[in-house]
């Protein structure tokens, strides 16, 4: 099911936290919705899930309005708020009951829900405990169970994987992927190294607007206006090098990172043969070139230069 947003606003009195933003999440695919925070994340999220109401603009899913088949599209959708909304004094298996209960799923199908998400989200050796008794990696675990106990064909996941530790990080990580495979998934952060290795699509948000839309590698693509190299020179006078580097056409910027080891940073447009011109000038030169790379885009690099 396809979650469609059209021109979507919303203010909390002057305060505009999401300006009139469109895009389209279709089904098998993880989108990652980023920016700092205050961005609009939270508050696009839950007008997604009819949480709060919609301002104006429209959410569709499945081609149909949330303003008009609210009770019916809820179902759609499986929730994990930033806040896991856990009841910490209930078993495991209790607990998803209760959730099955909540969504309407049929007495009889919630025992074979539960055994399925107990098997998908890896809590078998859990499901006996106490939630007050797991780790937070485990409590994730149970609040995406509780997400997805009625097999919805949208989640939205808000942070998921906040306060986790590395290990639990990457199990969660790919926890999102399997079920990525099948469903619409929105997964909030500001961590962007969970995006690079989670989502297959990622969008930018800022002040309320939508800055950049596209893959990892498409926005690195889109950014590459310019290029930074960096070289380690030897046998050279400091002033005379940066002098003859500034001299050549593409080269914007140069200046000395590192006087004991003789490294320098040059800044350019982008310009295929610049690597050569450099390795020439040493050459014409005498230089002895020690290190010559290019650095390459970094998502904090686009999302600083699109967020600040």
């Amino acid at each position: 099911m396809d979650v469609a947003i059209q021109n979507l606003s919303k203010s909390y009195g002057p305060q505009r936290a999401v300006d009139q933003i469109s895009f389209v999440a279709k089904k098998g695919e993880i989108l990652g919705f980023l920016g700092p925070n205050g961005a609009g994340k939270t508050t696009t999220m839950k007008m997604i899930t009819n949480y709060i109401a919609i301002e104006s603009g429209d959410i569709q899913l499945g081609g149909k309005s949330v303003k008009t088949h609210a009770d019916e599209l809820k179902r759609s959708i499986g929730y994990l708020p930033e806040h896991n909304p856990l009841y910490l004094e209930m078993p495991v298996i209790d607990y998803l009951a209760y959730c099955a209960a909540l969504q309407g799923i049929p007495s009889k199908d919630i025992p074979a829900r539960i055994r399925e998400m107990i098997r998908i989200c890896g809590l078998n050796q859990e499901k006996h405990k106490k939630i007050s008794e797991l780790s937070k990696g485990y409590r994730q675990r149970v609040g995406l169970a509780q997400a997805m106990i009625h097999d919805p064909e949208i989640l939205i996941l808000d942070e998921p994987t906040s306060g986790l530790d590395p290990n639990q990080i990457v199990e969660i990580r790919k926890l999102i992927k399997h079920i990525g495979k099948e469903k619409t998934v929105i997964l909030s952060t500001h961590i962007l190294s969970e995006v690079e290795a989670t989502c297959d699509r990622i969008l930018i948000i800022n002040k309320g607007k939508i800055v950049a839309d596209g893959s990892a590698e498409n926005l690195r693509s889109q950014a590459r206006a310019g290029q930074i190299h960096t070289l380690c020179i030897e046998d050279g006078e400091q002033e005379q090098i940066i002098a003859a580097i500034s001299k050549l056409e593409a080269v914007e910027k140069v200046h000395c990172i590192d006087q004991q080891l003789n490294r320098y940073k040059v800044e350019s447009q982008e310009a295929p043969q610049l690597s050569r011109q450099l390795f020439k000038l040493c050459v014409d030169k005498g230089w002895v070139l020690t290190e010559m790379s290019r650095e390459e885009t970094k998502l904090e690099d686009i999302f600083r230069q699109l967020t600040n």
